[in-house]
């Protein structure tokens, strides 16, 4: 790791030395074997791992149900059905790649809400920041173009009211629409296109992984404390971090493990229970279901979506002084879209000083608060659009945007933080460094 003093890599085989100078892979993989990290890094650090081992199974699974797949209008419903019925293991392949895309959501939000938690957006950390985002783009592109491929109900419609959205941007709204679509409606050029970028933008997201994990190799792994590692001398490193190998590998693999009994355990036995019944309907251009939902890693934006009807006095402020340009749909979607954006400039947006969460009394509140947010947004969004269910839905946006917009650089300037300790081996020490039951280390310690 770039600053932090640490044993470079020294090839002893004569096969080492011949491919170590010709291209430094193995160097390369020494190095991110043997990093410095942070001793003091709790549970929440395992999600990286998990998310790892759900991008590898996407693409691998993906790659083997694309062998059996047919674009085709008239074809793609029956091809799933061939998969699941005629193909060896072909139906536990297909469980496997739609519960993976879950979990692959469920560890990306734990993931970005330890970031938001623990400050691990702030400077130095706001290009790998702004990388993370990015992936969860794409990852969201690619879930919801894989969700249109079985030609279900839900598949259809779902792509029919999310396409329409691009035709509410006024002036070039229609043009980008049909440019989707390869046509005038969701047809079979539709069904092609998202199928290629369904299985191309997987290994975007691969490539930007390894930008990703380049990124904080270069400015270091944030901790708890949100403490820097002392990079003064190889002794004083040493006490603030621990090689990646074996301490951490070993402590995400178990935590892999535990995961993983979950993940084949609701494979195995539900794995329909995240899914739409009318997606295993045969998808009718003549017949909308009466409730188009989208898959639950989508319900919190797209109940920000709904929230913003033309009745919320925002939206009709927005439509008078721009002449009616911006309507009610079209503000839904900059709201949906700002509700990302305001994630990738959280790094500006919090003005506090201290990093980490943990010495933040207020920020703690309002963050716990923001949680809770979330959770009720996701709810929100599973149900129908009509009675309490748009007033709570525009509440939760609401305070979506007020949390980064206003709480957070409000809190940076009348917040009082406590002081985080001097260094990562302090807060190890205070953890860790006695026994349970022994007698409390004392400041001398």
């Amino acid at each position: 790791m770039a600053g932090i003093p640490h044993d470079p890599y020294e090839p002893k085989t004569g096969a080492e030395k011949w491919l170590n100078r010709r291209l430094g892979i193995i160097g390369l993989v020494y190095d991110t074997m043997v990093i410095p990290t942070p001793r003091n890094l709790n549970w929440m650090w395992i999600w990286g791992i998990i998310l790892a081992f759900c991008l590898g199974l996407q693409i691998v699974t993906g790659i083997i149900l694309a062998m059996h797949y047919t674009p085709h209008v008239d074809l793609a419903f029956a091809s799933i059905e061939h998969i699941m019925r005629n193909v060896n293991s072909g139906y536990f392949l297909r469980y496997l790649h739609m519960n993976g895309a879950s979990l692959f959501f469920f560890a990306v939000y734990l993931h970005i809400f330890r970031g938001l938690y623990y400050g691990s957006y702030k400077n130095p950390r706001e290009i790998t920041w702004i990388i993370g985002i990015l992936i969860y783009l794409c990852m969201m592109g690619t879930a919801f173009m894989g969700y249109v491929l079985p030609w279900g109900q839900m598949s259809f419609w779902g792509a029919t009211v999310i396409t329409g959205l691009f035709g509410a941007i006024p002036f070039i709204g229609e043009a980008i629409q049909t440019w989707l679509l390869g046509g005038p409606a969701v047809d079979n050029a539709t069904l092609n296109r998202f199928f290629s970028l369904h299985y191309l933008l997987p290994f975007v997201i691969a490539a930007l992984t390894i930008v990703h994990i380049w990124a904080f190799h270069s400015t270091g792994n944030n901790n708890p404390t949100g403490v820097d590692v002392r990079r003064g001398s190889k002794a004083e490193a040493e006490k603030d971090t621990l090689p990646f190998w074996p301490y951490f590998v070993i402590k995400d693999f178990y935590a892999l493990a535990l995961i993983l009994v979950v993940f084949f355990a609701v494979t195995a036995f539900m794995p329909n229970y995240l899914g739409h019944p009318d997606n295993y309907v045969e998808a009718n251009p003549l017949q909308t279901p009466a409730h188009i939902v989208p898959e639950w890693y989508f319900l919190p934006f797209y109940a920000i979506l709904r929230a913003f009807t033309a009745d919320v006095w925002v939206v009709m402020f927005a439509k008078w002084i721009t002449f009616g340009i911006v309507d009610a749909k079209f503000f839904g979607v900059i709201a949906m879209f700002g509700a990302i954006i305001v994630w990738a400039l959280v790094p500006w947006l919090d003005t506090s000083r201290v990093r980490s969460g943990r010495y933040r009394p207020m920020f703690k509140w309002w963050f716990y608060i923001y949680c809770v947010d979330f959770v009720v947004l996701t709810w929100a969004g599973a149900m129908p659009a009509e009675g309490i269910y748009p007033y709570i839905a525009l509440a939760g946006a609401a305070y979506w945007f007020a949390y980064f917009l206003v709480i957070l650089p409000l809190l940076g300037l009348i917040e009082k933080p406590q002081s985080p300790p001097e260094t990562i081996e302090a807060d190890f020490k205070a953890h860790y460094g006695k026994p349970k039951g022994s007698a409390a280390a004392t400041p001398a310690e």
